[in-house]
């Protein structure tokens, strides 16, 4: 979601903060230092490099999961969602959530969060899933996925935020569906964004936005269904495609994007400027943000109006985004696509799909291992994928990203949606619209063998 002008001021609270480590070393003879410096440089060089890599990651792992980037005055400050969460009898509005209607809506429970006493108590069905406060507490424990609370010294909410894992991380199911070990970077395809924003009190600031009544804006959320968000309907307010199908595309993979150009189904940008775009232009985060491509009132007349490409705190108000953009990135590098668990897919069948792959079905030609994807440049237009250009029309680039395929095996046992707005729901329909987009003139055996391939990835 987006602020108007109206509401920047609104958006600009919380604090940064900041660590510093400090280094010393010993001086020996005169006659030593030279070859000792050389020995112990070459070996610091690596402590360094791979120290400050190790704590890079641990911090970004950290700000995935639990920084909300002071988006909790846009949230809870403007649109109310603590208070419909929380219900009238814990001093909000309506009948509150409960863990049940929180786990209907996609939201995840991370086992490894609670108390051994909670988890035995949740395994004996003696944990009340249909009461508000029972989602408080679990909001309080860091364990609901991608849900950051602020809580008062008396233990009261005081408003909520959201992380990047709400949409970018999952869960096992290890305990019961909806609660388990965290998969951070996995997309949460049961995730209906829609349907929580519209539960929100006041959706006035998006009314604002779009320009709008609410009746209207509870259809656009209400067509994107789990597992789908519009990040460009609060830039170009495009709401549905020209066949009447929702505009909003897939959640997708923030795993397997090292070496990986560009971040997004379009384009867009890099790793750093799309976390910097979705913390502060969606998650509506306290910080600054440049894009002048942004300015386009024709293409971007929503952006363009509120001046979206030149996002600035004031006030006396500091960034809480611009300094965790470096850990965000690398923890994200580090996360690797999933394997296909065993018995998922034809080994055989996958070896002969692997030379069609790499040959006759040219697949190769843009989804090169081991990235399966273009190293440089991977955008393409889209006459050259037999698409259309709805979507692609939509970012700066007017083209479509060669997506990465690694966990793609998996994604066909999670959701088995694909595209980037789910328009092929099987493998095979994807093989098939290749097949006659490029004219292989794929046999029914080799259509066969290249699924069990993709399946393996």
């Amino acid at each position: 979601m987006l602020r108007s002008s109206r509401l920047r001021k609104v958006l600009r609270t919380g604090g940064l903060m900041a660590a510093c480590a400090l280094a010393g070393g010993a001086l020996f003879s005169v006659s030593s230092v030279s070859s000792h410096t050389r020995r112990s440089s070459s070996s610091s060089g690596r402590s360094t490099a791979e120290g400050n890599s190790a704590a890079l990651v641990t911090q970004g792992r950290q700000i995935f999961r639990f920084d909300d980037f002071g988006d909790n005055a846009f949230w809870s400050g403007a649109l109310q969602l603590d208070k419909a969460i929380e219900g009238r009898s814990h001093g909000g509005v309506g009948p509150g959530v409960s863990p049940k209607t929180a786990l209907s809506l996609g939201l995840k429970v991370d086992a490894s969060a609670l108390p051994h006493s909670v988890l035995s108590a949740l395994k004996a069905g003696k944990v009340n899933l249909d009461s508000p406060a029972t989602t408080l507490a679990l909001i309080k424990l860091n364990a609901v996925v991608g849900v950051k609370g602020h809580f008062s010294r008396s233990g009261r909410m005081t408003s909520i935020g959201l992380t990047c894992a709400v949409c970018h991380s999952t869960v096992n199911n290890s305990v019961a569906p909806g609660v388990g070990q965290r998969h951070d970077g996995w997309p949460n395809r049961d995730l209906n964004v829609g349907a929580i924003i519209s539960a929100a009190p006041n959706l006035k600031p998006v009314t604002d936005v779009l320009g709008v009544d609410l009746a209207t804006v509870r259809k656009v959320l209400a067509s994107w269904g789990p597992g789908k968000f519009d990040a460009e309907l609060f830039m170009d307010g495009k709401a549905f495609q020209p066949d009447g199908r929702s505009a909003a595309t897939l959640i997708p993979p923030a795993y397997g994007m090292a070496g990986v150009n560009l971040h997004t189904y379009t384009g867009w940008g890099s790793i750093p400027y799309w976390n910097a775009f979705v913390a502060i232009l969606e998650m509506h985060g306290q910080g600054d943000f440049t894009d002048e491509r942004l300015d386009d009132p024709v293409k971007f007349p929503i952006a363009a109006k509120n001046r979206f490409g030149h996002v600035r705190v004031h006030g006396g108000q500091r960034d809480l985004v611009r300094s965790k953009l470096p850990a965000l990135q690398a923890y994200q590098l580090s996360l690797r696509a999933p394997h296909p668990p065993r018995g998922s897919f034809d080994r055989a069948a996958a070896a002969r799909g692997e030379r069609l792959f790499n040959g006759k079905a040219t697949c190769a030609s843009c989804h090169l291992p081991p990235t399966y994807t273009e190293p440089g440049w991977n955008m393409h237009r889209p006459a050259e994928v037999c698409e259309d250009a709805f979507q692609a029309s939509r970012s700066p680039e007017n083209a479509y990203r060669t997506t990465p395929l690694r966990g793609l095996g998996t994604r066909n046992r999670q959701d088995r949606r694909f595209y980037h707005d789910g328009r092929f729901h099987s493998l095979n329909q994807v093989v098939e619209h290749y097949n006659s987009c490029n004219r292989l003139a794929l046999s029914a055996r080799e259509r066969s063998d290249l699924v069990e391939y993709l399946k393996s990835l």
